[in-house]
């Protein structure tokens, strides 16, 4: 949860709710072919074709309510409390990462952590976090310079605006949400080898559903397997159907003898067909690897953007144009326009 800016030594800058950022805090902790999209619309067959999707991160405009909801003490599964302020994103991440169950390759040192850490309990944990030289530093290299240094932090007041991040995940056939404000996990329901998302979705929707009429700002984002990577593999696929197609074109005997049991063709006219197929698909994937390209490196680009201390740059100009006489009338066209 994020409660005033604390960008002081030894706290935790608020950050900013972009599959961008987040994309980049998780690749500087050390894990690797993940990214984070986001979700505009609980849409069936847009999910479907950026699975895998192995966990959910939604913020929320936070109220204290009562929740009723029995918390599930399951030991297998990574659960830490927060136990400071602004660290809830990074959480939530973290939350997906470490109970992935070896489907993602979360680096050698979060997977020091996790066995550091495995029979700590909740309260524990949250702050073996909070003390990790890797996870706080990249978390903090999101933080907006400031132009005046102050002694105190500011504390939220009770008509601020307080935001927070918590995640979905499938643990071990069961959908779980991850909250570190709550005692520990919250068991949603089973998922009896259905697609997670099928049990997901309504929960959210309600979630939503509760809120929408006071309260529209809401963000959904996936952590998803890297989209290029995607791609990548599903071409080397094909790449070696492409190449038994050719070799049943290229055949020089016109009684082949074809596997029936394999999805090949069974003569060279619908061999040259499905490798018309095959190559268009090529194509598309082709594309699709360009544009998740293009699309780090405008994430790369604003992120170093995010970062720039840009108050140098600002106090300059407004000297050299005091200097200039060109200061206060500017202001007052400014003013003009207000």
């Amino acid at each position: 949860m994020s409660r005033g800016n604390q960008n002081s030594a030894g706290n935790w800058c608020t950050i900013e709710s972009d599959p961008g950022v987040f994309t980049e805090l998780i690749s500087q902790i050390g894990v690797k072919g993940v990214q984070v999209e986001e979700i505009y619309e609980l849409d069936k067959q847009y999910l479907e074709a950026i699975q895998p999707i192995y966990g959910l991160i939604f913020l929320f405009k936070w109220k204290y309510e009562k929740d009723d909801r029995q918390i599930c003490d399951n030991p297998k599964l990574f659960f830490a409390n927060q136990v400071i302020n602004n660290a809830c994103a990074t959480q939530a991440i973290l939350s997906i990462l470490l109970n992935a169950d070896g489907a993602i390759e979360i680096g050698e040192e979060l997977k020091s952590f996790k066995s550091f850490t495995q029979e700590f309990p909740p309260d524990l944990k949250g702050l073996s976090i909070s003390n990790s030289e890797l996870i706080r530093k990249a978390h903090n290299s999101f933080a907006r310079s400031e132009p005046f240094v102050v002694e105190e932090s500011k504390q939220a007041e009770e008509d601020d605006d307080v935001y927070h991040f918590i995640s979905y995940i499938p643990f071990d056939g069961f959908l779980y949400e991850l909250d570190g404000l709550k005692q520990g996990p919250i068991l949603l329901g089973e998922i009896k080898g259905q697609d997670w998302l099928d049990v997901a979705f309504p929960v959210i929707q309600k979630r939503i559903e509760k809120y929408s009429r006071s309260e529209i700002r809401f963000n959904l984002m996936a952590l998803i397997k890297n989209r290029k990577l995607v791609c990548q593999e599903q071409i080397s696929t094909l790449d070696k159907k492409r190449s038994q197609l050719m070799n049943i074109i290229t055949s020089p005997s016109t009684d082949m003898q074809i596997d029936i049991h394999t999805d090949l063709p069974q003569s060279k006219e619908d061999a040259k067909l499905l490798l018309e197929q095959v190559e268009a698909e090529v194509k598309s994937l082709q594309q699709k690897i360009t544009f998740e390209e293009d699309k780090m490196k405008n994430w790369k680009l604003e992120n170093i953007r995010r970062k720039h201390n840009y108050i140098p740059f600002v106090v300059n100009l407004l000297k050299i144009l005091a200097e200039k006489g060109q200061l206060v009338p500017l202001l007052e066209q400014a003013q003009k326009k207000t």
